[in-house]
């Protein structure tokens, strides 16, 4: 049967999408989730989002301003979740719980946990309280705000972006090497964002030799608005260095935010240097492994600044769910580096096909983000 108030249920969900989105740079490892309580007048009496992994949930912040309306008010109130409530207690208590001892009339959901140990739990609980469930409003607009929360919890590995700023001609540097700047400053910021809300940013020790980049949060560059902590959330970093020849000199390694250094022999842990001993793969660091590895660590998303080598090689081994690449109006010419180092295709059977999804100008360049196609004929 058809919810009898479906465009007042895709109305207030849209507000609930817009305040997830504000825990965009800070929930991780948590997923970003908003909630909207609506009264049976149809107006808002509360609202909150997610700020922060062992803070209150968005429904206990919808909640706790919804309560000065008093119990009699919510029993006839609805809450608009992005994400089905929790079910289970971990750092905080469950928020389905916390909907039911608020004697919440009825609970509007996105979408279900994709966890497969607590999926459909909190629905469940929610309804033999006796309280009214609708779900699967504006579903594919939450999921979006979740790639790599939803994605750990279904594969165990996080949500992978490989990033490149390229000329027209698809180089990313001259031949001696010089790449800065091919892309302008509008596309350098919207970089930050990415890194940002990141939970790591995964690079090469190539480029870190070459380029001696911090790969952190530059905030006067990011400019963030209503950002919900008072000191940005830096990401990760993570260094392909399968032959060990990153010493302590480069910044990722002396600025005092966190490095990990993937590599194929163990090493124990000091002060300065911290290791991923990863399974050796014909002599080099298996990057599905490594991504295994970074969803053990509880890391969402990846975004990887890599060289050419880098890149091809996550590109070639099926590891890449967005590739992004920022395209500026130069040319840099034949002998230039080309943007990913990849096989000899004998056919055009093996090439890796893509399917752009956004399209869209970024100061004086163009972003273009693509999905790979996943296509058996390339096994």
């Amino acid at each position: 049967m058809q919810h009898k108030s479906i465009k007042s249920d895709y109305y207030w969900m849209a507000k609930a999408i817009q305040l997830a989105k504000k825990g965009l740079y800070t929930t991780s490892p948590n997923p970003r989730v908003g909630c909207v309580i609506v009264n049976g007048n149809n107006q808002c009496i509360g609202e909150g989002f997610h700020i922060q992994a062992g803070t209150p949930h968005a429904e206990v912040h919808a909640l706790k301003q919804a309560s000065k309306a008093g119990r009699n008010t919510l029993s006839n109130a609805t809450a608009y979740v992005t994400l089905e409530p929790c079910s289970h207690y971990g750092r905080t208590p469950p928020c389905a719980e916390a909907l039911i001892k608020a004697n919440i009339g009825k609970v509007v959901i996105a979408m279900t946990d994709p966890n497969p140990n607590v999926s459909g739990n909190g629905i469940r609980k929610l309804q033999e309280a006796g309280i009214e469930v609708v779900s699967g409003i504006m579903a594919a607009e939450a999921a979006a705000i979740n790639p790599g929360f939803i994605k750990r919890m279904l594969t165990g590995k996080p949500f992978v972006r490989v990033k490149l700023g390229i000329s027209l001609d698809g180089k990313i540097a001259l031949e001696n090497g010089v790449s800065q700047w091919i892309t302008g400053p509008e596309a350098r910021r919207d970089v930050q964002r990415y890194r940002a809300s990141s939970c790591c940013v995964l690079t090469g020790s190539g480029t870190v030799i070459a380029d001696d980049p911090s790969l952190l949060v530059r905030a006067n560059e990011a400019q963030f608005s209503h950002y919900p902590l008072e000191r940005i959330r830096q990401p990760t970093r993570v260094v392909v260095d399968s032959k060990e020849v990153v010493n302590s000199d480069y910044q990722c390694l002396k600025d005092g935010n966190t490095t990990l250094i993937a590599t194929i022999n163990p090493h124990p842990d000091t002060a300065a240097r911290h290791y991923l001993t990863i399974t050796p793969k014909q002599g080099r660091v298996d990057l599905e492994a490594l991504m295994q590895s970074l969803g053990d660590k509880q890391y969402n998303e990846v975004w990887v600044e890599a060289g050419p080598g880098l890149a091809g090689a996550l590109l070639d081994a099926g590891l890449v769910d967005e590739f992004i690449c920022y395209q500026a109006p130069m040319l840099l010419g034949n002998k230039g580096m080309s943007m990913v180092n990849l096989p000899s295709y004998t056919s055009i059977e093996q090439s890796i096909s893509l399917t752009l999804i956004e399209n869209r100008q970024v100061g004086n360049d163009i972003k273009l983000v693509y999905r790979p196609d996943t296509d058996s004929s390339r096994d």
